[in-house]
């Protein structure tokens, strides 16, 4: 039974998915992969189905109705995970930004070096971004370091979407609480794991903009994760989060 599972969001990504999953196949340190898909009108679905032939009992898919949010869509693959008994769970992207060949440093810094989340950083050394544009490079490394001042927690790259998760974290964050949708779901992840006594390790990674599909990413995305941040943070002041054990 392999206990590392990759949860990869899907809508429209018909140009990469297949590209994806093969290349995580082809690792040293096997992965199984769950593909959760938004009902994508391109056919990434049957695209999913498909390779499902040749990789019937390492890939899986978890179709919704509709576009929701990245956030609930990796809520609905936690939970999916959680009940299917994975140890080890991993988000990333379709679109080959986040590369598949550091799946097993970001593992192993939770498998063998003692973290509860590790987060594949760009920002730990530098700034290790290619192929964005300057002012979308800027505009990220600084709301990440907008929201380690709000918040204070000790990470670099706080809306890192490359990340991988220790069951119990998952178990005693409470994934029904997290009410962000979008992008500022990462940060609010990231926030609950800390204050919950979780020990977190950032990875350094290198972050490649997409060749292939179309960016996800707008301006109310970012507007989330900038202004939400604030009311997170003064809820915080009045609740209680669980422990780890």
């Amino acid at each position: 039974m392999c206990d590392r599972l990759v949860i990869i969001p899907t809508y429209n990504e018909r140009e990469n998915i297949e590209n994806i999953i093969r290349a995580i196949f082809k690792l040293e340190i096997l992965f199984h992969i769950l593909v959760v898909e938004d009902n994508s009108p391109d056919g990434t679905g049957q695209i999913v189905k498909s390779l499902q032939q040749e990789f019937p009992n390492q890939l899986f898919i978890l179709e919704r109705k509709e576009k929701a949010g990245l956030g609930t869509a990796y809520i609905a693959g936690f939970k999916w995970a959680l009940q299917h008994h994975y140890e080890y769970i991993t988000e990333m992207d379709a679109d080959f930004s986040h590369d598949p060949k550091d799946l097993p440093k970001l593992y192993k810094a939770c498998a063998e070096k003692g973290a509860d989340v590790s987060i594949g950083s760009r920002y730990v050394k530098g700034i290790s971004v290619v192929y964005w544009p300057m002012g979308r490079v800027m505009l990220s490394y600084f709301a990440s370091r907008y929201v380690r001042f709000i918040t204070r927690i000790p990470v670099q790259d706080t809306t890192a979407g490359f990340v991988c998760y220790r069951r119990e974290v998952l178990e005693t964050i409470g994934l029904d609480k997290i009410r962000f949708k979008g992008y500022a779901f990462q940060i609010e992840m990231k926030f609950t794991a800390y204050k919950c006594g979780f020990t977190i390790k950032e990875v350094p990674v290198i972050f490649v903009n997409r060749e292939l599909g179309t960016s996800k990413m707008n301006s109310s995305i970012f507007g989330e994760a900038v202004f939400g941040i604030i009311s997170m943070k003064i809820k915080s002041w009045f609740q209680k989060y669980p422990q780890k054990k």
